[in-house]
């Protein structure tokens, strides 16, 4: 498996994954984030030409997992990190997240965030494991509370979420 950026020809790819990995969520009670759009192919072209999206690319060259970053509040916000069902449960998303920390240090960036489901397996117990901390509401940068916002405006917040952090 390689990691490397998104290429432009490989957006629709990155779609198909983001749906493959949302469907999970239909088993256990969340059908409505397993039916979510992903990301447009215009946000994702934007990622792409901004150097903030990575694939992880299996043994034949096909993106099997994707990752797309921000950056807030002097920090790498993992804005999605998805990895297809059939590549999960390999240490697809830990390298894609050690990736992008690496090219967050290179920016002097300080930390990597992110937001995410609390009750969900492979969510924020996962990230836990990974080294990352929940931050409380009232701790929340005024980037991240932007973004909590933002996904409360969508509905996300009909399940517990939380912020998490982890310091480089």
């Amino acid at each position: 498996m390689t990691i490397r950026k998104l290429g432009a020809d490989e957006l629709a790819r990155v779609q198909s994954i983001e749906l493959a990995s949302g469907r999970v969520f239909a088993d256990i009670g969340m059908a409505e984030i397993a039916d979510e759009d992903p990301p447009t192919l215009d946000t994702l072209a934007a990622y792409q030409a901004g150097g903030r999206a990575w694939v992880t690319a299996g043994d034949d060259g096909t993106p099997i997992a994707f990752v797309l970053v921000d950056v807030i509040d002097g920090g790498a916000h993992i804005e999605q990190i998805s990895v297809h069902p059939g590549s999960a449960r390999r240490g697809v998303g830990a390298e894609l997240i050690a990736h992008v920390a690496d090219w967050a240090r290179d920016r002097g960036l300080t930390a990597l965030t992110l937001t995410t489901f609390v009750d969900v397996p492979w969510n924020a117990p996962y990230y836990a494991r990974l080294g990352f901390r929940a931050v409380p509401d009232t701790e929340l940068s005024p980037g991240l509370r932007a973004v909590r916002t933002e996904e409360g405006r969508h509905g996300l917040d009909r399940w517990p979420r939380t912020a998490m952090r982890r310091e480089l």
